[in-house]
């Protein structure tokens, strides 16, 4: 049986309420944490790539409305390193990861999110 819910506002007993515009608006729509080889926890991402060292796609569950979204990525772990996002397209996004000591390609755990429209 489907259905529509038609709210303004959610309301946790505890925790407040927010906006449903902020829901739909301000949250992130893609997130991931990976190790260097697969993704370990993730909301809408469907597949890893592991293009080479340092190069990785991410494919999204639910396409975006464009590929002009916003993200934030993270180097994870002990030893300090860049990554960053390229390539975006509607239905995946490229990992690019490097040490930052040597500026090298290296395999590295990540993190990511993506905020934007779904389509």
């Amino acid at each position: 049986m489907a259905g529509t819910i038609i709210a303004d506002t959610l309301t946790h007993s505890t925790a407040g309420s927010v906006t449903t515009d902020y829901v739909v608006n301000g949250s992130a729509k893609a997130w991931a944490r990976s190790g260097s080889a697969a993704i370990n926890e993730s909301l809408n991402t469907s597949g890893f790539t592991d293009n080479g060292t340092g190069d990785f796609t991410i494919a999204f569950s639910s396409a975006f409305s464009t590929n002009t979204f916003a993200g934030t990525t993270a180097g994870l772990g002990t030893a300090a390193r860049s990554v960053n996002y390229s390539n975006s397209q509607t239905t995946s996004i490229d990992l690019d990861t490097f040490a930052s000591t040597s500026g090298s390609r290296t395999d590295t755990a990540t993190g990511f999110q993506i905020n934007g429209d779904l389509a």
